[in-house]
């Protein structure tokens, strides 16, 4: 199998999305280097990059393992019933960056390859991942910025992609309990492999390479506008929806945990301080009201509403 190429560019990836952040919010990065000892259910390895109270960065990390396995958990095979208990390859890059300043979105992005390894059989090998864009305040152009740069990236594999894998997102960050999307969105993909290897993997190459072009504009534009205590009030309450959502739907926190991962490495997402309130809503007319009802909604941002 060709995973040993898939993995020096995760790593190659991991370091140079590190690196940039270092040097944005100038505090640098704790690195947390792990392998997985023998005889426990999960062999491998991997590094845990993580900041806390930074300039920029309130708490943000960026993870890297790889991973072998004698049984696909129950979230790998949901829509592969047929590969059930096979053993398993499983390595990515994952990243959540919550920011200090409300008016600064928060970042996620996932790119992961599996490989089952039935008895017997081929590996079949595919791949997942993508980004999406978490405001608490929003604006226009930043979400029609994230959205353009996903669309880029896609474009050379394929002109039906972008809208695909867009739609895919906007339904994969949804709280069903709460009947909202968690953020305006990106791209989102899981079991890929259409292209055949080359180009499924040369496709996951591009959606990773884009996350800093994506992120990092919003980021200078947004960094060093004012805000107050009602601001990060907001901003708290609002980071409560993305840890619903990483306990109850998020796949890659399920896998990690259900196959007995690292806890400390797969519960990096987290926000740092976070706020609930019984059924709050916010004042008519507020630019927190404006939140739900222009930015909360799915929109086709490349047309601009």
């Amino acid at each position: 199998m060709q995973t040993q190429e898939v993995r020096a560019y995760l790593l190659g990836l991991q370091q140079r999305i590190v690196d940039a952040l270092q040097a944005a919010d100038g505090k640098t990065f704790h690195t947390d280097a792990w392998v997985r000892p023998a005889g426990e259910r999960l062999q491998g390895d991997g590094k845990t990059q993580l900041v806390e109270d930074g300039d920029l960065l309130e708490r943000g990390g960026c993870n890297f393992s790889h991973v072998t396995g004698p049984q696909l958990p129950p979230t790998a095979t949901q829509h592969r019933p047929e590969l059930a208990g096979a053993p398993f390859e499983a390595m990515g890059v994952s990243l959540v960056f919550h920011p200090r300043n409300p008016m600064v979105p928060t970042v996620h992005m996932n790119v992961r390859m599996f490989a089952a390894l039935p008895a017997g059989k081929p590996p079949v090998v595919w791949f997942g991942g993508g980004m999406d864009l978490t405001p608490y305040y929003g604006q226009e152009e930043d979400a029609q910025h994230f959205h353009s740069t996903c669309a880029n990236a896609l474009a050379p594999f394929g002109a039906a992609l972008y809208p695909r894998f867009k739609t895919w997102c906007d339904e994969y960050f949804f709280l069903k309990h709460r009947g909202e999307p968690r953020g305006i969105g990106g791209i989102f993909f899981d079991d890929f492999a259409e292209l055949g290897f080359d180009n499924s993997f040369a496709m996951l190459r591009a959606v990773g390479d884009a996350l800093l072009p994506a992120y990092l504009p919003i980021v200078e534009r947004r960094r060093h506008q004012p805000y107050g205590e009602r601001e990060r009030d907001f901003q708290a309450y609002r980071r409560g929806r993305y840890v619903e959502f990483n306990l109850v739907f998020d796949r890659g926190t399920l896998f990690g945990l259900q196959s007995g991962g690292r806890t400390e490495s797969i519960l990096m997402s987290m926000p740092p301080i976070v706020k609930w309130r019984y059924d709050w809503k916010p004042e008519p007319g507020t630019p927190e009201a404006r939140l739900y009802s222009d930015f909360l909604r799915p929109r086709d941002w490349l047309a601009g509403g």
